[in-house]
């Protein structure tokens, strides 16, 4: 599982590093990020490359463990 640390960044930014790790093909990825919109986006990027994701909330940051 790759672990990508985004918080701070603005969107797009976290999408990108994503779309960036999903192209070395692991299964399982895990970005934290600290804002509901880097969530949201991120979230729906993954969707739309056919993973699937859950998220955690604790103290403001969001975990999303995705997964194909």
């Amino acid at each position: 599982m790759k672990l990508l640390d985004a918080r701070g960044l603005s969107c797009p930014e976290p999408v990108i590093m994503t779309r960036k790790a999903m192209a070395t093909g692991e299964s399982a990825y895990q970005v934290v990020v600290d804002n509901p919109t880097a969530k949201e986006n991120v979230t729906r990027y993954a969707v739309h490359q056919g993973y699937q994701v859950s998220v955690e909330e604790k103290d403001g940051e969001f975990t999303l463990s995705i997964t194909k």
